[in-house]
């Protein structure tokens, strides 16, 4: 019987069992920005186990830092045998390629990149999905933000330089799933400008089936102010607008309580481009940056009450499709 992510402490188990289907990606991926300056991390354990043969999967990991100042991104990839790996089915713990993270730190090397970090937080998970999906083979893909709100000490190199990481906002997640949604849009913010305490979780998605494209929907989870706006219903989802362009994102939802819009955009130079392989087959292409900017306005349904919440270049923005070539 697989992990349940609805339990507290199954939340970072590791799903993949390749006795009940090969084909799987798993990922957890941990992510923080500077305070002030427009400098981020992003650090990915991964399995990648295509669906006609479990016997070739493989442990990736990945190591993207972002500087805004310099304006140069460092990215450096690891892909090893899975069974040189140890990703945990009863336990957070995982190992790639020599690189540790558990429930409370991280360290590890990737080409010019290491780490070694601690994090920590009290936040409850955040569940982007209606919380019944999480169980059963609907959707193929899978996400979750384990520790919302955590904070990073610690130090990142990058080709001999150290940054020092002291009290970084960011967050550690899972997502997992037997193949790749085909295309989304995908935002968080971990502590606005003007909302530190806040935290934000978006996404646009569609996928094909066969030769048709399924509607966009846009689910939203926002933690504001002591209080969860929940806007993840498949109807709610399916009803939300969105529009998504290569480096501008808009989006608008609500409930009969709040209505919440927002907009994630980046210049091209904030990007990196990296190919995930789909277990399926073939490879998608992932526009992936932490340095995004980001507003979201929040009206109060019933006194009017509205809110502008900023983030300067704190914001994670991704957008996935198929691989040109």
């Amino acid at each position: 019987m697989s992990p349940d992510p609805l339990v507290a402490r199954q939340v970072n188990w590791t799903q993949y069992d390749p006795r009940r289907s090969p084909a799987h990606y798993e990922s957890f991926y941990l992510r923080a920005n500077h305070p002030e300056r427009p400098l981020a991390f992003w650090l990915r354990y991964t399995i990648f186990s295509p669906a006609d043969d479990a016997q070739r999967a493989r442990g990736e990991l990945w190591a993207v830092v972002f500087d805004g100042e310099s304006g140069e991104h460092a990215t450096a990839k690891l892909d090893v045998p899975l069974g040189e790996c140890r990703f945990s089915t009863t336990s957070f713990d995982v190992e790639v390629a020599g690189a540790a993270l558990d429930g409370g730190g991280l360290h590890g090397a990737a080409g010019d990149i290491s780490w070694r970090l601690r994090y920590e937080g009290t936040q409850s998970p955040l569940y982007l999905l209606p919380r019944r999906l999480y169980r059963g083979g609907f959707p193929k893909a899978k996400t979750l933000v384990g520790l919302p709100m955590a904070s990073f000490t610690g130090t990142v190199e990058v080709a001999g330089r150290r940054i020092e990481v002291d009290g970084w906002p960011g967050s550690q997640n899972h997502n997992w799933g037997s193949r790749h949604t085909d295309r989304y849009a995908f935002g968080q913010v971990a502590g606005f400008d003007n909302a530190p305490d806040s935290f934000l979780e978006v996404a646009t998605a569609r996928n094909r089936i066969g030769p048709l494209w399924t509607p966009s929907l846009t689910l939203l989870v926002l933690r504001h102010r002591g209080r969860e706006h929940t806007l993840t219903s498949l109807p709610r989802a399916a009803r939300a607008r969105a529009r998504v362009a290569p480096g501008r994102w808009t989006f608008a939802t609500g409930d009969a309580t709040v209505r919440v819009e927002g907009r994630v955009e980046a210049p091209e130079s904030a990007f990196v481009c990296l190919e995930y392989r789909n277990p399926p087959g073939g490879v998608k292409l992932c526009r992936n940056t932490k340095l995004a900017a980001a507003e979201v306005v929040v009206t109060d349904r019933a006194s009017g009450e509205r809110e502008v919440l900023t983030s300067t270049h704190r914001a994670l923005f991704e957008i996935l499709a198929d691989h040109p070539g």
